[in-house]
């Protein structure tokens, strides 16, 4: 009788890659990982870009330890399936080579964009009240900002592919991904998962600059990919001829890796970037004009709201108030055991101190700056540290309300993830400041784990993701809000959070023009 079977991850991080083995009931039998080094190359400052064959390279290495270390194991691999972080292109030439380095998601440059949108379509975003979201949508499109500054690299784009894509293209020899990893700068129609046709016309596939011929093959969840190549299995010490399948972006699977698989919960990710995800079968935006997102779960959308410098913010502090050597633009691997000890020392709502973490300016507000309220002569760094968790965590928490309210439905907890979800204190805050649960499960890899309950959709062992999360996810920590806490979070939320954008709007206009370059 034949052995069930086991399904391989590859997890690319913006600071590391991983490469997995699951079984069927959800338990990691054995992973491999290498921390990039370095995680970028920055030609100037807030300029972050890697060569995709370095982060190829690194997956190689994973993986032919894994394959010498594991051979039984192997042998039972059934699929493969990997996940990515989002929003980096590829650019490839007439001969498939990369052209330059890949501008990570979290690089700062933006293009000028001087070259106007035509009339009607300028006119129809301003009626609509989206001028300014648009533009700032063109200026942080890397394909805008090679056309102006790099003009003969651009000429040069045969193809323009995430880097999931290149990824798959060089296991596979196929340009072929699964519209969740297109989550970014794309002119993909979310709602259909298909491309907008003729885009480089299209009323908002024009604000991308790219063109159709030039875009790759989208497969849907579940779909195969392609197969390991000779040469692929040469390279990576894996089987030749195992099946590939599509799945989806990194937040994408850490939502499903948290057993999130519809609107009941959301899940919370504590990373370099913070997010509030969750699930929805119907098609419906979080914001009004910003998209839901293609799922790695087959049929499904995910609703995603992010906070572009999330935790970013804690290296922040730790770099400039704390003394700390660390990295400028990434969470780096800190633990700051002191800092998190003293959290309980500074009471719910810091005393008057709040804090709108608009360290990077979100989509639909580019306008916003950062801001820091109600200072006092009793404000320490411990106060500061809290203010900067609490004032994330208010910011997802309208996000939820908005999310609840467009859904029609209230969540029953909350999932929590990713490098902050780490420190117990921090769940605690969450769980106090949402007037929910908040649980962790079995790992802190949760966007493998979510990649492997999708290998295990395609292979049809589980037939839907509910099932898949009842075998494969675990809670093993539960944090109760405690009452009292909450009725002071909800008097700071609603008497002053909420009305905090609002009442400093014009203050973060002025600032945006006197700032700009």
């Amino acid at each position: 009788m034949e052995k069930p079977p086991f399904v391989m991850t590859f997890d690319f991080g913006t600071q590391s890659v991983r490469v997995s083995i699951f079984d069927a009931s959800g338990n990691c039998l054995a992973m491999e990982g290498k921390k990039y080094d370095p995680p970028y190359r920055s030609p100037k400052p807030g300029y972050a870009e890697v060569d995709p064959e370095y982060y190829f390279a690194c997956l190689c290495e994973c993986s032919n330890r894994l394959a010498k270390a594991n051979p039984d194991l192997l042998k039972r691999v059934k699929a493969i399936e990997l996940d990515c972080f989002r929003d980096t292109a590829v650019y490839l030439d007439k001969d498939h080579k990369v052209i330059r380095p890949s501008i990570l998601w979290l690089d700062s440059r933006m293009a000028e964009c001087k070259e106007p949108l035509p009339f009607v379509a300028r006119t129809l975003f301003a009626l609509v009240g989206k001028a300014d979201v648009i533009r700032m949508n063109r200026r942080r499109t890397m394909s805008n900002w090679l056309k102006e500054n790099e003009p003969e690299n651009f000429a040069k784009i045969d193809k323009y592919i995430s880097i999931s894509t290149y990824f798959v293209y060089r296991l596979t020899g196929e340009l072929k991904d699964s519209p969740s990893d297109f989550t970014g700068h794309y002119p993909l129609d979310y709602k259909n998962k298909r491309w907008y046709k003729n885009p480089e016309k299209h009323l908002q596939g024009q604000i991308f600059s790219i063109r159709g011929d030039q875009l790759p093959e989208l497969v849907d969840t579940q779909g195969l990919l392609g197969r390991i190549t000779e040469e692929a299995a040469s390279l990576t010490g894996l089987p030749f001829g195992v099946p590939l399948f599509a799945g989806g972006s990194d937040k994408s699977c850490e939502t499903l890796g948290c057993g999130v698989f519809d609107n009941s919960y959301g899940a919370i990710s504590l990373g370099t970037a913070c997010t509030l995800e969750t699930v929805t079968k119907k098609y419906v935006g979080p914001q009004p004009f910003l998209p839901a997102y293609p799922s790695v779960q087959p049929g499904v959308y995910n609703l995603d709201v992010q906070i572009y410098r999330g935790f970013w913010m804690i290296n922040w502090f730790l770099k400039e108030f704390g003394a700390y050597k660390i990295d400028d633009l990434i969470v780096d691997d800190v633990s700051p055991e002191e800092y998190n000890a003293q959290l309980a020392q500074v009471p719910p709502g810091c005393d008057g101190l709040l804090l709108q973490p608009y360290w990077g300016s979100p989509l639909e507000h580019p306008e916003v700056k950062g801001a820091v309220v109600g200072f006092s002569d009793y404000t320490t760094r411990a106060h500061f540290y809290r203010a900067i968790i609490e004032g994330i965590g208010f910011e997802l928490r309208q996000a939820k309300e908005t999310f609840e309210k467009r859904l029609k439905n209230k969540f029953k907890g909350l999932r929590i993830s990713g490098g902050g979800a780490r420190s117990d204190e921090v769940c605690q805050i969450y769980a106090d400041l949402f007037g929910l649960p908040v649980e962790k499960v079995q790992t802190v890899e949760t966007s493998s784990l979510g990649a492997a309950i999708g290998g295990f959709l395609s292979l049809g062992v589980y037939h839907s993701a509910e099932e898949a999360v009842k075998h494969m996810v675990r809670v093993e920590k539960r944090f109760e809000p405690n009452p009292e806490n909450t009725k002071i979070y909800d008097r700071l939320f609603n008497g002053a959070y909420k009305s905090l954008y609002k009442n400093l709007r014009k203050t973060y206009q002025y600032l945006y023009r006197f700032s700009a370059k």
